[in-house]
């Protein structure tokens, strides 16, 4: 039976399953980024990353610009007009939605994500154009077929579609690496020929700190992170035709004269692929 979101004892019920006892990924990544849907724990585990690996301070603005420059490609070259987003971020200037139905009007966002916080948000302010479709579902990476079931009321799933798996709370949460790789398989599965994943990683092949850093907060949040290795990244896009330059560190992906710059190399892997 599905949620009734208008309703405000609803979104109240939802607000009373978040936990602000420890750190959430996506609320500390709300911090870094100056937002304000963040608690004391996010704040202080997000300094804490920060302290031991400077470079965590610019994850988020080259993440984003990794974003946007992805949906550009997937809509201007590709001609892609319906995206899955798993994992989705909270609300700040350049979601899915408003990158992608700025370029097309007609475009279809289904945001996934099993974070309270995210999913009251998104449902309460996702607002679409009116040609086009904004949707969420709330659901995990780990169970695919809910996540085809809630797409499916949105999406024309015989169309391609578009994966965006750019959320760290998704894939790094899956400590196997094999389990990950079955998980994106296991999305575009029911898709048709045609259709593409856009997914990114932090490395645990480039900055000694980024491992002490993810140690740490490991420590502190219930949410555990998990690196990979390049070759590890790779394992999960196997089968599946590279989009060039493929996999690569999201800074050389497409890069274009508005990116943000950074002193340091940004320690993430960054890959679009099509399921051919």
């Amino acid at each position: 039976m599905p949620v009734d979101w208008s309703n405000d004892a609803t979104r109240r019920q939802r607000a009373e399953l978040i936990d602000t006892s420890g750190p959430s990924v996506a609320r500390a990544a709300d911090y870094v980024e100056g937002g304000r849907d963040n608690f004391e724990a996010d704040r202080r585990a997000a300094r804490m990353m920060i302290t031991v690996a400077p470079v965590v301070a610019m994850i988020v603005p080259a993440l984003r610009a990794f974003h946007h420059r992805v949906l550009r490609y997937l809509v201007a070259d590709a001609g892609v007009r319906q995206f899955l987003d798993v994992g989705a971020a909270l609300p700040s200037s350049g979601l899915t939605h408003e990158v992608a139905q700025s370029l097309d009007p007609s475009c279809r966002i289904v945001y996934v994500a099993s974070d309270p916080m995210v999913l009251t948000h998104a449902r309460a302010l996702a607002r679409s154009t009116p040609s086009g479709i904004v949707d969420s579902v709330d659901a995990h990476i780990r169970d695919p077929d809910a996540i085809g079931a809630g797409a499916r009321v949105a999406l024309n799933l015989r169309q391609p579609v578009a994966v965006m798996l750019l959320s760290t709370s998704m894939l790094a949460r899956l400590a196997d690496t094999k389990v990950a790789a079955a998980a994106v398989s296991a999305l575009l599965s029911g898709l048709p020929s045609g259709s593409y994943v856009a997914l990114y990683h932090n490395a645990s092949d480039m900055d000694p700190r980024m491992r002490e850093a993810y140690r740490r907060w490991n420590q502190l949040s219930p949410e555990k992170l998990f690196l990979r290795s390049r070759e590890e990244v790779a394992s999960l896009v196997a089968g599946l035709e590279l989009v060039p330059p493929g996999l690569v560190l999201v800074s050389d992906w497409h890069p274009a004269p508005d990116d943000p710059t950074f002193d340091d190399v940004i320690p993430l892997y960054g890959v679009v692929a099509r399921k051919p």
